[in-house]
């Protein structure tokens, strides 16, 4: 998100002037874009008053969008103030808002890139494992250590698969229970 040019706050106003032939964008925030708004003086004011009463409908609309995330009490406005969502169904709740603010920032709207993290391939396989110790350790809780003998083992290969070890050597590094 784009600061004000004058002050610290999110700029939601974006003005591109053109000074001889140079293009020069302004971002600024609500309060910067009305000073910014009166102070101009030029040719193009009765524009520049009609940009000054969409920028105040604009406003008024932001205002009266007191819809919030049922889960998390998120408003659409508080977003936009802190530049942060509050929970996950958030995107599904301001799936209107989000788009063309995602459109104007990243050009477009859905994700075409790398996965994140290094290496991601056996991520399934290392949830598995995650999962296989939590039971195996539930299993030795409970004393059922015939069931936590086969985790282990199962355990043990699984490891093998991911590293890519040899078994006996991946057996020589396993904990006695």
């Amino acid at each position: 998100m784009k600061k004000c040019r004058r002050c610290t706050k999110t700029a939601t106003f974006h003005v591109t002037e053109v000074h001889a032939d140079t293009a020069v964008a302004i971002h600024l925030c609500d309060s910067c874009a009305r000073e910014y708004l009166e102070k101009t003086d030029s040719p193009e004011q009765e524009a520049l008053t009609d940009l000054n009463a969409k920028l105040d409908e604009l406003i008024a609309e932001t205002d009266d969008s007191s819809a919030s995330c049922p889960d998390c009490g998120t408003t659409f406005h508080e977003f936009r103030e802190s530049g942060r969502l509050g929970c996950a169904q958030d995107y599904t709740e301001f799936l209107a808002e989000l788009l063309p603010l995602l459109e104007n920032i990243h050009e477009d709207t859905s994700h075409a890139g790398k996965r994140p993290g290094g290496s991601v391939i056996g991520t399934v396989e290392q949830a598995r494992l995650v999962q296989l110790r939590k039971q195996q350790q539930q299993a030795i809780l409970e004393e059922d250590y015939e069931s936590a003998a086969a985790l282990r083992d199962e355990i043990a290969a699984l490891e093998t698969e991911l590293l890519g070890k040899p078994a006996s050597e991946a057996k020589g590094k396993q904990k006695p229970d």
